[in-house]
């Protein structure tokens, strides 16, 4: 069985570190050519350059040697790229699971509300639209070609390098207060195991949200790394005059609580960090810096 990746980025790498064994061959792409042949170097991979810009001519090849295929390369303005360049390869070939990985920002804001996958997607912003009609389209897909298409929405991920310790040491955490404001997160390792899972019982047409079991305000978040860590509190900071990007500030628009039912039921998983309190637990290494 061979596995090839449409954007080889911290999820979806460390879905490759974690399953290698069950594939015979796993190519990837990424956007940048020097980060291709560190890749290649470090980890042992064919990784090919594919983006806007370019279009490595051995994909084709590539995907008509594929059983499994991942995609976790946001959307570009027409769209998502690997399909736009690659569907009638795709069609072609023996693949016979494809997962896209989305986010769920595509549920839009929700006031606070529990929501599951049963619940209308309504996107607010312009990336989380896109990202609703990418999936619409693999979806698409899936029902004209029979082949297993699966959507994951995944939640605010965190991991190995990519967690509050590190915001902490590096003196950039903040302490934003916005009263009833709660976010979900997942482990990139639990994002790992969902793909797994997904590829024992693949199901055409399946959309899941990949999230913790706890969404909680960002603060108490933080403040349980700092002690965890031994590292003091940054200042507590008021939303309204937060110094934020655009984009961090996009994501206090939208507020809910989000369930991973389909997770659980159909697919078996039980996740090994369901909160943050056990995924920050694990990252110890990240907070002795």
């Amino acid at each position: 069985m061979n596995l090839f990746v449409f954007g080889l980025g911290f999820s979806a790498r460390r879905f490759v570190e974690r399953e290698r064994s069950r594939f015979a061959a796993i190519r990837a792409t990424v956007t940048d050519p020097d980060r291709a042949r560190a890749i290649e170097a470090e980890a042992g991979l064919p990784v090919r350059v594919f983006g806007p810009d370019a279009d490595d001519p051995r994909i084709a090849a590539d995907l008509a040697d594929t059983d499994v295929l991942l995609v976790s390369a946001p959307p570009g303005p027409d769209g998502d790229t690997a399909l736009a360049r690659h569907a009638d390869a795709i069609r072609a070939s023996r693949i016979r699971w494809i997962g896209y990985l989305s986010t769920i920002g595509v549920y839009g804001d929700q006031g606070g509300a529990w929501i599951d996958e049963t619940t209308e997607a309504t996107p607010r912003s312009a990336r989380s639209r896109e990202r609703l009609a990418v999936e619409r389209d693999w979806l698409a897909l899936g029902a004209e070609t029979g082949k297993a298409v699966q959507v994951f929405r995944l939640s605010g991920i965190y991991g190995p390098g990519r967690n509050p310790f590190v915001k902490l040491r590096e003196g950039k955490a903040q302490r934003i207060i916005k009263a009833g404001q709660v976010f979900n997160r997942i482990h990139v390792d639990d994002i790992a195991a969902a793909l797994a899972a997904s590829l024992e019982r693949p199901r055409n047409g399946a959309v899941y949200n990949v999230t913790d079991d706890e969404p909680a305000p960002p603060q108490v978040v933080t403040e349980h790394a700092a002690r965890l860590a031994g590292l003091p509190l940054p200042p507590a900071v008021d939303f309204e005059t937060a110094e934020l990007s655009p984009m961090a500030r996009s994501f206090y628009g939208e507020n809910k609580r989000v369930r991973n039912r389909l997770l659980r039921e159909e697919l078996g998983l039980a996740l090994r960090y369901p909160t943050y309190r056990e995924g920050l637990a694990a990252l110890k290494d990240d907070a002795a810096g």
